[in-house]
């Protein structure tokens, strides 16, 4: 907009007559009051844009009874005898084909409530019900601090695209994030939401949708068709044959154009190479469309992408649309072919409803205010900068928004809705009360009757353990790295420690190279696995709470994926340097000393994880790490006598494994070792392997003991860092 257009359309829109100015609306773009609009989203739309104040009774139950849907001529979602649809049904979880979604005083408030406060308000009592009314949109928090939305109002309809658009901070993501349920702790979200005129819940939402999210998170080390595999495995449902699963997964593959990349990785940005941005975006909607959802979301679909492959995006959906779902996305200054794409476009300005309908049906309605758009001037642009709040001009802003969004209220646009949506609203309960059609919500009788997950818990575990191990094995840092590391070390300790001798001397240096051991499987093990659960986080709460696969099924297969690996280290590792050493020559003391390094390097691996699941970043559990690893190493034998031990830290040796591994390395070393060479005028020097036992404070009978205690150390470790992902799990949701 060039700024003599911007000047001239201020002026126009403040020129307009006092008498004909809309009156100062109460943050609701529709002209009904409470009671009214609820009940229009409650037994809301049921029928296309086709059907309208004329269509009588008779109509509308003729259409029910023979398209088992109010969707007007294209329905086919119900069962075709008046029943209602099911969210169960078995083509492809069998849901309606055809899906209204309606929003009606939709409101947000920033209620500056910290993240955790709200999961621990919901274990005080008398807090439950409370929580629900907050979660269904009952009521307003007791302190807001930011009023987000306002009052928003507004129906998508199938076979249509419908984008929200809007300046920066009007409210775009936050109204789909609201629509969607899944708005932020510190977010008090109130309002009405509908499909096909009855009350949605958010799991009975989220098994009727699919939702592209802005980022594009993905497990980099598979490839495109192995991603995709393993989402049919885990979203379709547990009645479709394998088969079939495979043959959808192609039929994707094939349809947003991945057959070129379909075996290449995925990539992870700025360390493994992989596929395109404009493919990625495309394999997110090919993640979602799998099992063939009636109702989309999108938030920011062309972010990060060129003018060409953002029209690209765009057309997937429109794609869709033309299919009959119903598309919703969020989108931020689309180019003029983008935007003619478009069906339906929702103006957000403030949190506020500016226009909601056509694009032809908005340039008509601000050229009607006086703020015609430019030729040869791209509308989403001149919208976004007529509605958008400049930062030296707050005030006259704010009037300009507020005078466009009551003018759209009173408009013939705003008037219309408000009499589709009352006119359907009451046709549908007379429709009810004449036919006796179906009364109860179905969307609550299948979200009390169905689990979140679509795949039993057998099938989820197969799937994510075949997606854990593909990962593994295609780590080069955790296969090839690691390995080389081993290698080295292993090497280096055999050379500097080569050749010891049974004397006074070499008994120093055997139990040195003991504890060395120890010390470098536990810090290599710790920090090999300490960012596995911080970085792999994001992907873990998105498939989670879109209800692919249960946190225990993903803890467990994620630690049972990566044993092999930390089996064959401490194994190669022992190989290497056992005999270069000089230790026990016996070959049952060298299998039990390479069980005794394996059990510390699980012991190792499992404390990782725990501080891992603890973690909220991987730069947090780098730091935490080693402070916290070091009191158990003090406590390991060798730094401090056990027996030296302080009474208030006896508890804290207890959980060192380096206590127990040094313990029972030494009594694998020496026992049985009945001459140690001594010169004759060294009375310090130890005559045999008992003496070194009895000066460290170690005893033979606690050789099982010590084996015991590291398996404990295991499984412990490993319950406190599941029970930590949890928890994580619960206070986001």
């Amino acid at each position: 907009m060039t700024a003599s257009d911007e000047q001239e359309s201020a002026p126009l829109l403040e020129a307009a007559p006092a008498h004909s100015r809309p009156r100062k609306s109460s943050y609701s773009t529709l002209p009904c009051d409470r009671q009214r609009c609820t009940k229009a989203c409650t037994h809301g739309s049921l029928s296309d844009p086709g059907y309208g104040a004329a269509d009588t009774v008779h109509n509308l139950k003729r259409d029910f009874l023979i398209n088992g849907c109010g969707a007007g001529g294209g329905g086919g979602g119900g069962s075709g005898d008046g029943t209602p649809p099911r969210a169960d049904s078995p083509r492809l979880g069998m849901r309606p084909d055809r899906l209204v979604y309606s929003w009606c005083d939709m409101n947000a408030f920033v209620t500056g409530e910290e993240r955790g406060q709200r999961w621990w308000r919901r274990l005080r009592p008398g807090r439950a019900a409370e929580a629900r009314d907050a979660e269904n949109g009952a009521g307003r928090p007791a302190h807001p601090v930011k009023h987000i939305l306002k009052g928003v109002n507004g129906t998508a309809y199938p076979g249509e695209l419908l984008a929200i658009m809007g300046a920066s901070g009007a409210g775009k993501t936050t109204l789909l994030n609201a629509l969607m349920f899944r708005s932020p702790s510190n977010v008090s979200v109130s309002g009405q939401r509908a499909v096909n005129g009855f009350p949605v819940t958010s799991n009975a939402l989220t098994a009727l949708s699919a939702y592209v999210q802005q980022d594009d998170l993905f497990i980099g080390t598979l490839t495109v068709k192995e991603h995709l595999t393993f989402q049919a495995l885990v979203r379709m449902d547990r009645n479709i044959p394998y088969e079939q699963r495979m043959r959808r997964v192609q039929e994707v593959i094939t349809e947003l154009a991945l057959t070129k990349c379909q075996h290449t990785i995925i990539g992870v940005p700025g360390r493994i190479k992989g596929i395109s941005g404009g493919e990625m975006k495309r394999l997110s909607f090919a993640s979602e469309v799998l099992t063939d959802p009636p109702l989309m979301f999108c938030d920011e679909p062309t972010s990060g992408l060129d003018s060409f492959m953002a029209q690209n995006v765009v057309l997937v959906l429109k794609n869709m649309a033309l299919k009959g779902k119903t598309v919703v996305c969020t989108i931020h200054q689309p180019s003029s072919e983008v935007f003619a794409l478009f069906d339906k476009i929702l103006l957000m300005a403030e949190g506020r409803v500016a226009y909601l309908g056509t694009p032809e049906g908005a340039c008509n309605f601000f050229k009607e205010m006086g703020a015609s758009c430019p030729s040869n001037y791209n509308p989403a642009d001149f919208f976004i900068q007529l509605l958008a709040v400049v930062p030296t001009r707050e005030e006259a802003c704010k009037q300009t928004i507020e005078l466009v969004c009551d003018a759209f209220q009173r408009s013939e646009e705003g008037l219309r809705l408000a009499a589709e949506v009352e006119n359907v609203a009451d046709t549908q309960v007379k429709a009810v009360m004449a036919g006796g059609l179906w009364g109860e919500n179905p969307w609550q009788t299948a979200d009390a009757s169905c689990s979140p997950y679509k795949a039993s818990w057998i099938a989820q575990f197969r799937a994510v353990f075949w997606r854990s191990w593909l990962s593994v094995l295609k780590e080069p840092i955790l296969i090839r790295v690691r390995m080389l590391q081993t290698l080295m070390v292993s090497l280096m300790i055999g050379i500097i420690y080569f050749g010891q001798e049974l004397n006074q001397d070499g008994v120093m240096n055997i139990n040195g190279a003991l504890f060395i051991f120890l010390t470098n499987m536990t810090f290599q093990n710790v920090f090999a696995v300490i960012s596995v659960f911080c970085s792999e986080l994001p992907v873990f709460m998105r498939e989670h709470f879109n209800g692919m696969y249960r946190t225990d099924i993903y803890f467990i297969c994620k630690t049972m994926a990566e044993i092999p690996i930390f089996i064959a280290i401490p194994v190669l590792f022992t190989s290497i340097s056992y005999y270069l050493v000089g230790f026990n020559p016996s070959v049952d003391r060298f299998f039990v000393a390479t069980a005794i390094v394996m059990l510390v390097a699980n012991v190792a691996t499992s404390f990782g994880y725990l501080i891992s699941c603890v973690s909220t970043s991987v730069t947090m559990a780098l730091s935490i790490g080693p402070p916290v690893v070091i009191p158990f190493l003090l406590f390991g034998g060798f730094f401090l006598n056990t027996g030296s031990v302080p009474e208030y830290f006896t508890w804290l040796s207890y959980l060192s494994w380096f206590r127990y591994g040094n313990e029972a390395l030494l009594i694998n070393q020496w026992s049985g070792i009945d001459h140690i060479d001594c010169m004759d005028s060294n009375s310090t020097c130890p005559r045999n392997g008992q003496v070194i036992l009895e000066t460290l404070s170690f005893s033979e009978n606690d050789f099982t003991m010590d084996i015991c205690s590291l398996f404990g150390l295991i499984a412990g470790f490993r319950f406190l860092a599941f029970l930590a992902l949890l928890v994580r799990t619960l206070r986001s949701d």
